[in-house]
């Protein structure tokens, strides 16, 4: 059997259900995320005991009567329940192909999550999963000790000087969020982001008042004028914590302040019990100067792939017609039509 979900009470009781999952795959999370545009949807396989649950966003493709999918910001892709490397998806790849063309949908994309197990069982033979980057993780399995000795000689040094300049806090009150989105703001203005990355207070706000999840606003406070120079975003969700969205203030980046918050989160989470501590790669997967950042606090990197499937060939080259001088500049944009 395979449905879509859209309900909240029925999204989150197949989550629950799976035994892996991430913040990523609620519903909240699409909610917050979603575009004007854009409807949330989870799709959900049940086969025996054997559950399968793909969270998408279903996006109208101009002047046309189809849709693609894709993923949120994040890492996504599926979860399941009494699913192994031994999954049989046969039966589910027929029954998801004739979902999606009951759905008119031309393309899915999704990043697929590296720390979730079996997500290329369920879905082979659908697509490509092609290895965009890596992605750093610090084993919070490891005791505290053996965590620091990962770090580079340079981040050890500038984490304890910063310590001594500055102090974290837990922050919660509105006045201190609206601190940390100014801050962020600050530094996507400074890196030229692209206006993806500028996501509205309201999300923020929704984010952190969210009960499907817990997230963790880190704040780095210079001790000598009690002002927040930087800070981020961390969000938990079974044993994993995801450092989610950052920022820090231009004027004391000299210090590096990001250091300091990605230091008491490691220590935090340690304590309680977490085991994946996930702080992304570069921009896009490239190894790139974020990348050699987050590198230099472990050496523990994981294959980030991502799911590109073309459901109707026909159509998806009908619609990417008019785009053959944009797609000669960004040959590996997917699906061609949005470039």
């Amino acid at each position: 059997m395979l449905k879509i979900v859209t309900e909240k009470e029925e999204w989150q009781k197949v989550v629950y259900e799976c035994s892996n999952y991430d913040f990523y795959h609620t519903y909240d999370y699409h909610q917050i995320s979603k575009k004007k545009s854009e409807v949330p949807i989870l799709i959900v396989y049940k086969n025996g005991a054997s559950v399968v649950a793909i969270p998408f966003l279903k996006k109208p493709i101009d002047k046309s009567q189809y849709f693609d999918l894709s993923s949120v910001y994040g890492y996504a892709g599926p979860i399941s329940n009494n699913v192994d490397g031994t999954f049989d998806n046969s039966d589910f790849i027929q029954q998801f192909k004739t979902a999606m063309q009951e759905l008119k949908v031309v393309t899915i994309f999704s990043r697929l999550h590296p720390f979730i197990e079996n997500q290329r069982t369920i879905i082979q033979g659908l697509g490509d999963f092609p290895t965009v980057g890596k992605v750093v993780n610090i084993d919070l399995t490891k005791t505290v000790e053996e965590q620091r000795a990962q770090y580079r000689k340079s981040t050890k040094n500038r984490t304890n000087k910063c310590r001594k300049l500055c102090t974290v806090i837990k922050a919660s009150s509105q006045k201190l969020m609206d601190a940390f989105i100014d801050i962020y703001y600050e530094s996507m203005d400074r890196l030229s982001a692209d206006k993806d990355y500028y996501f509205p207070r309201d999300y923020f706000y929704r984010l952190m008042a969210s009960d499907d999840f817990e997230s963790d606003l880190l704040l780095v406070v210079d001790n000598e004028t009690n002002t927040p120079i930087a800070g981020s975003i961390f969000v938990k969700t079974n044993n994993l914590v995801q450092f989610h969205l950052s920022g820090s203030k231009t004027s004391h980046l000299n210090i590096a302040p990001a250091n300091l918050f990605i230091d008491e989160m490691r220590l935090m989470a340690t304590e309680e019990g977490y085991k994946i501590f996930n702080l992304g790669g570069g921009l896009g997967g490239k190894k790139d100067s974020l990348f050699e950042f987050k590198a230099s606090f472990s050496k523990d990197f994981r294959d980030f792939e991502v799911w590109k499937y073309v459901v109707n060939n026909e159509i998806y080259h009908s619609l990417s017609e008019n785009k053959q001088e944009e797609i000669k500049i960004k040959k590996d944009f997917f699906p061609a039509y949005r470039v």
